[in-house]
């Protein structure tokens, strides 16, 4: 009997991919501005389904970084997460959650996007208290979660992420975390319930997905479910600016976050 050859890890999916043509559209990173000049090997691999909304096209990049905690996180049916930060990735991550067959709960502080987890299928959507953990306990009937993900860059959040998990839970920090750490405290849940701490971003998968994930197919893998339907990220948009009125869109941000969720600035 012939043995087959061991199989040779997943290659950049990019590669493979067409050459970008006249008239192609496009996802990516290029700054903020109306034109710009790229060679188009760097946008093989970033060409939009036919029929595909462009708008959604500017959810690829921030949905890898939701899917690759999701992935981080080893949900499956059954498994239960705390999902801590309902912004647009938040959201991402919640919709990938419920996709994998996984019951969420949701917390944030602000009740649209509370709103708006629910409506993509998280069982339930707490706001931050000191009673959350608590909270989290009882809907679990005491035993905690088996997955939290912090997705808010808040290090309370952090902290209160490692309170919801039960013993040998998992806690992945995928938040932009900036400063000190103040408000972590590991002498806690954290040491008591051997809590592990993983961090993820959209730089690469988890060690253990790696031979067989590469981050194109992670993108492309937000693409597919985008161009379905399976995660509707356009209807996240609220409100959509001229370029030439940015700062007032940094404004709304800033300044009104319970009606703004993803604001869209619009090139001519």
């Amino acid at each position: 009997m012939e043995v087959a050859p061991p199989a040779a890890p997943v290659s950049d999916a990019a590669e493979s991919d067409p050459p970008v043509k006249p008239g192609d559209i496009v996802w990516g990173i290029w700054g903020h501005r109306d034109e710009g000049i790229l060679a188009s090997e760097t946008l093989r691999g970033h060409v939009l389904p036919d029929g595909m909304d462009p708008l959604a096209g500017a959810f690829v990049r921030v949905g890898a970084i939701a899917l690759s905690a999701v992935l981080a996180a080893d949900l499956g049916p059954g498994s239960t997460v705390a999902i801590f930060g309902q912004g647009v990735i938040g959201l991402l991550a919640t919709r990938f959650a419920v996709l994998n067959g996984a019951a969420v709960i949701a917390v944030d502080g602000i009740e649209n996007r509370r709103a708006h987890a629910l409506q993509w299928g998280a069982g339930h959507a707490l706001s931050p208290s000191p009673e959350l953990a608590g909270d989290i306990r009882r809907i679990t009937s005491g035993a905690g979660v088996d997955v939290a993900i912090e997705l808010s860059g808040n290090y309370r959040a952090l902290h209160e992420a490692t309170r919801t998990v039960g013993a040998d839970g998992t806690v992945i920090a995928a938040g932009f975390y900036q400063g000190e750490a103040t408000g972590v405290r590991f002498g806690e849940e954290f040491h008591h319930n051997r809590v592990q701490l993983l961090a993820s971003q959209i730089g690469s998968v988890p060690n253990r997905l790696r031979s067989r994930w590469t981050v194109p197919r992670l993108q492309q893998t937000v693409v597919d479910h985008l161009a379905k339907g399976l995660v509707d990220a356009p209807s996240l948009v609220t409100h959509t600016f001229p370029l030439a009125d940015a700062a007032k869109a940094y404004e709304l941000l800033d300044t009104d976050p319970q009606s703004a969720l993803q604001v869209v600035l619009e090139f001519s």
